[in-house]
């Protein structure tokens, strides 16, 4: 599919999307088709999507994952079915539509999800003590650009569109630096992950590009960035990690056996800490199943004008490249 029928394919999912959105639309959420009675058993396992995260290959996105999940099978018997999704919008269909279980989403997917009534937070990550991570706007150091308003008349790349890290809060920034995505960046590129907006900018096709710090670091720890040569311009407020989400229809009982069982998870015997992951395959400490809902809500806050409506805009002149 070219670079432009992709663009316009994603316009047409958001657009979609758009019309789907209660608050929108000015009718109740869209009530999802009833999950098919998962129980977790050998014939009825969980289904699991997660999101396509940080560029990496599908295999390498359930590798990530796969230990934990076995070890909650060898614990606590329930039993998965682990897949990636094509896309991040995917996943919130899946799990929309009653074909996901469990799911691993970005804050603003889950956040598209359960406002369509599908999901319920199951956990969040946490790494020393904290559950949250950093979104950023990377440039090259020899460009002298020194805040975001430097940027106006420069190309820049994001990432997905339904992406919180490499697209919903540099656009954010952006706009709270008083720069305009649509009217004053000389050039929009969307590419299909953070990995590759860096590596866009590496190969000096871009001035900015959009990524999770995360993302950032993996790439510098990989070789694939010179950090003497690559460096943030600017850094987003905290951001709660991508939370681990159930669908609404599974059994209570269902639902809290998952919950003890990730809370715990890193307690069972056989698991080390290099097995407990989570986004972009970091390591982390623990999984929190009390985690306050409020705070994706907080975080929902800040994105008040990264509207349906200016995404459209910004990916019609994306195609126009």
């Amino acid at each position: 599919m070219s670079h432009a029928k992709r663009l316009l394919l994603c316009l047409l999912m958001l657009l979609t999307a758009g019309c789907r959105d209660g608050r929108q639309a000015n009718v109740g959420p869209t009530k999802p088709t009833p999950s098919r009675q998962a129980d977790g058993s050998t014939e009825r396992p969980l289904r699991v999507m997660l999101i396509p995260a940080d560029g990496g290959t599908e295999e390498g996105t359930i590798a990530d994952f796969q230990p934990i999940f076995t070890a909650i099978t060898r614990e606590y018997g329930l039993h998965f079915d682990i897949r990636v999704g094509q896309a991040y919008n995917a996943v919130v269909e899946g799990m929309a539509n009653g074909q996901v279980d469990v799911a691993f989403f970005g804050p603003v997917t889950y956040h598209q999800a359960r406002e369509r009534g599908a999901a319920e937070l199951l956990a969040v990550a946490v790494s020393d003590g904290q559950s949250v991570y950093y979104s950023g706007i990377f440039v090259k150091q020899s460009a002298g650009l020194k805040d975001l308003s430097d940027l106006r008349g420069k190309s820049v790349a994001f990432g997905d569109v339904n992406s919180t890290s490499s697209f919903n809060f540099p656009v954010a920034m952006l706009l709270a630096a008083g720069v305009d995505p649509v009217r004053d960046l000389a050039e929009i590129r969307l590419v299909d992950s953070h990995a590759t907006a860096l590596a866009t900018l590496d190969a000096g096709k871009v001035d900015a590009a959009c990524a999770s710090y995360s993302s950032f670091e993996k790439s510098v720890g990989n070789g694939q960035i010179d950090p003497t040569k690559v460096q943030p311009l600017a850094k987003s407020d905290p951001i709660p990690f991508p939370p681990l989400a159930m669908h609404v229809d599974l059994d209570d009982g269902l639902k809290e056996k998952l919950r003890e069982a990730l809370g715990r998870v890193h307690e069972a015997e056989g698991v080390t800490p290099e097995m407990i992951r989570g986004y972009g395959g970091k390591k982390v400490d623990r999984y929190d199943t009390n985690f306050s809902e409020a705070e994706f809500d907080k975080t929902m806050s800040k994105l008040a004008l990264v509207t349906d409506a200016l995404k459209a805009e910004m990916l019609k002149k994306a195609a126009t490249k």
